[in-house]
């Protein structure tokens, strides 16, 4: 969205000298010291930790926001200010005052010019890591010893998923999941649910089959779930209790066939925004999911207001221009998004015979390329003019303009057949 709190709250100078030293992204909260999740604020330089982390940032501003009555009105006005903040790691800009990230910019830039400063950087940290690392490789002695502890190479102890019939398509969602770190800290650091329900009250209670949808907890089952797979005391677990709360809360996924993988994530990423969320207006959180199971997957978990972690590490916003070509009238619309889906450019899809040799390698890059290409519409799909008064052809080009810190992207199956010897 665009934000009206820019010109108040960014005050500091793009080489301002307050920023911290070192890489943006393992700069520490000035009062957790944690690295998780660094945000520093635009009016005072002042860095704080995520809300998804010990919520400082957000913190930060609440304690700046202060009656009037208390203070004069030039004190009010310099502490009011803190209400905008950016992620030191993807660079993203949040106004808390608005909720909601920040797509534009002051009239002078700043934004983008604090931006390209804490990119220049964490470019420059990592030069100097990797060259310091460098020095420590060539050095083999210091190298085995790093390695080796007590005359052993030290390992990583990973645990899998067991197949439950043909589970693997959720099994890989678990694991790709599991592997973001932000993510799953976050998830880890939950306390335990209580499923309270009278008989049940005040001890732990498990999930069984003859359990109601309505004490089901797709959070705490995906919490539990985190926790066995990085506690490391066992090679590999069952994850039966979590797929019994997926087959309560998403009917589709009932059953041992197998299913789409990024489907079943597009699902389960939907849930647990909502879960996450609680219930909204006076709707309990089961109705909530209950109402929603039998929705495709989209973009719903975007909206409703309240941001979850599923959000900020997923969440993107995408740019729709629309341009009317009898009078250059352009329309411009953001749009939240948690994935994106992709079509093969026309050039990669000419069929060939099994015979022939493989054809050309059509990358990510081409897909994204296409994607937001400009395009004019079809005769089908004319622009309705709001200047013009009736519909106009037009052409139509999408901008990504906030990146996630985690791109999610599909390409239609259709798209991908066995005769087609392109490669992707």
């Amino acid at each position: 969205m665009e934000c009206p709190h820019l010109s108040s709250s960014v005050c500091i100078a793009p080489d301002s000298a307050k920023f911290p030293n070192g890489s943006p992204s393992s700069w520490c909260c000035s009062v957790c010291r944690s690295n998780k999740s660094p945000w520093v604020c635009l009016t005072c330089s002042s860095v704080h930790c995520g809300r998804y982390v010990n919520g400082h940032a957000k913190k930060h501003y609440e304690d700046a926001q202060v009656p009037l009555t208390n203070h004069k009105k030039s004190e009010k006005q310099e502490k009011a200010q803190h209400t905008v903040c950016m992620d030191c790691s993807s660079y993203s800009t949040y106004c808390y005052r608005c909720d909601d990230f920040v797509v534009n910019d002051t009239k002078l830039g700043l934004v983008q010019k604090v931006r390209e400063h804490l990119q220049n950087l964490e470019n420059s940290a990592f030069t100097a890591d990797r060259h310091r690392k460098r020095k420590l490789l060539e050095n083999s002695t210091l190298n085995s010893k790093l390695l080796k502890v007590n005359g052993s190479t030290t390992a990583i102890c990973a645990t899998g998923l067991r197949n439950l019939g043909n589970t693997c398509f959720m099994n890989a969602i678990l694991q790709s999941l599991s592997n973001i770190e932000q993510f799953c800290c976050y998830f880890k650091e939950l306390p335990a649910v209580e499923l309270r329900n009278g008989k049940t009250a005040g001890r732990r209670t498990y999930h069984t089959r003859s359990q109601g949808d309505n004490n089901v907890s797709l959070v705490e089952e995906f919490r539990k779930t985190l926790c066995a797979l990085w506690q490391g005391s066992q090679t590999a677990f069952s994850p039966e209790s979590l797929f019994y709360v997926v087959w309560k809360i998403m009917p589709n996924f009932r059953g041992y066939q197998q299913q789409d993988a990024h489907e079943f994530m597009r699902y389960l990423l939907d849930h647990l925004h909502l879960e996450l969320q609680g219930g909204f207006n006076g709707v309990s959180r089961s109705a909530i999911l209950q109402e929603n199971s039998t929705l495709s997957a989209s973009n719903k978990c975007c909206i409703n207001g309240a941001s979850t972690v599923v959000t900020a590490i997923f969440g993107g916003i995408l740019q729709n221009e629309v341009n009317c070509l009898i009078c250059g009238t352009e329309s411009r619309k953001f749009d939240p998004f948690l994935d994106l889906s992709l079509d093969i450019p026309s050039q990669f899809r000419s069929k060939r015979s099994k015979n022939q040799e493989n054809g050309p390698v059509c990358s990510l890059r081409d897909c994204l390329r296409s994607f937001t290409d400009l395009e004019e519409l079809d005769e089908t799909e004319l622009y309705m003019c709001h200047k013009c008064k009736k519909k106009q052809k037009s052409t139509k080009k999408f901008w990504i303009q906030k990146l996630p810190k985690v791109s999610s992207y599909s390409v239609p199956q259709a798209r991908v057949q066995w005769h087609d010897h392109s490669s992707l």
